[in-house]
């Protein structure tokens, strides 16, 4: 559900930014009014329109995709996904009653973290010689879970970083056509001629810092919300371990009896 999501997101900012180049080359920005009508005129649609290029769309991709994974985070990141009560009352009954069948195909049919962690525990119980094997797994297990839960939100933290970094990218080319101009003038530009390339500039570091200021924020918030819910799940988990009896980490499976020989002992004939 994440993956298609994300898919998602990434087409229609595509689709988006396809559309826009389109129109942009079928309708330029007309010249600017001059006196107050300029003034009226201005606003923040009609920067994004005489500052659209790469840069922008780039900008504009990552705060779909950065909103796409908020979305994604808001309705994965919950205590019922990672510890369900229920889950774990269940299994502490069916541990408690020594019911393992029971345990493997109840935890067989979650994906939660509880349930991966007893998965591998039960999974080492079936083999290990010892607790210390069963107890090893279930913590590599948590680890694993743990790691997995916050690459969920670590594409934030990416696209945060990232952001200011291609905004600066267009500063320095909106300054590059800035000096342009000035120098196909013979350094005589006026306002005018240099105006639309200090206006890409600036608005490139806008959006720069638009995309990554929310984008860190919802991060560090995510970040401390998986880090106490992946505590939780790993005490929960811990406990139902530690219910496991050493006998089951013991348990084998009877040997099989001997086959009967084929040979049979002769029978001594009477009077031999």
């Amino acid at each position: 559900m994440r993956r298609t999501t994300l898919l998602s997101a990434l087409i229609g900012a595509c689709l988006c930014a396809a559309a826009a180049s389109a129109f942009q080359a079928a309708n330029p920005p007309a010249p600017a009014p001059s006196g107050d009508t300029a003034t009226e005129a201005f606003g923040l649609w009609s920067l994004f329109t005489r500052s659209f290029d790469a840069f922008t769309v780039l900008l504009v991709l990552g705060s779909v995709v950065a909103v796409a994974v908020i979305f994604a985070n808001l309705i994965d990141v919950r205590e019922s996904r990672l510890i369900p009560r229920k889950l774990v009352d269940r299994l502490g009954d069916l541990v408690a009653a020594g019911r393992w069948d029971d345990v493997r195909d109840l935890v067989a049919r979650d994906e939660t973290y509880v349930a991966r962690v007893m998965r591998s525990a039960l999974s080492a119980a079936r083999h290990a010689p010892d607790r210390d094997a069963v107890r090893d797994a279930a913590e590599l297990a948590a680890a694993e879970e743990s790691a997995r839960w916050f690459r969920r939100a670590e594409l934030l933290n990416v696209i945060g970083n990232l952001g200011p970094l291609i905004g600066l990218a267009g500063t320095v080319w909106g300054m590059i056509l800035a000096f342009t101009s000035l120098g196909q003038t013979g350094g005589k530009a006026g306002p005018a001629d240099l105006s639309l390339g200090i206006s890409k500039a600036l608005f490139h570091t806008l959006l720069g810092l638009l995309l990554a200021v929310p984008a860190l924020t919802v991060f560090g918030f995510y970040r401390t919300r998986i880090d106490r819910l992946c505590n939780k799940a790993m005490i929960a988990s811990a406990g139902l371990v530690e219910l496991l009896p050493a006998s089951l980490s013991a348990r084998r499976a009877p040997a099989p009896r001997p086959a009967p020989s084929s040979t049979t002992p002769a029978t001594p004939t009477p009077g031999a």
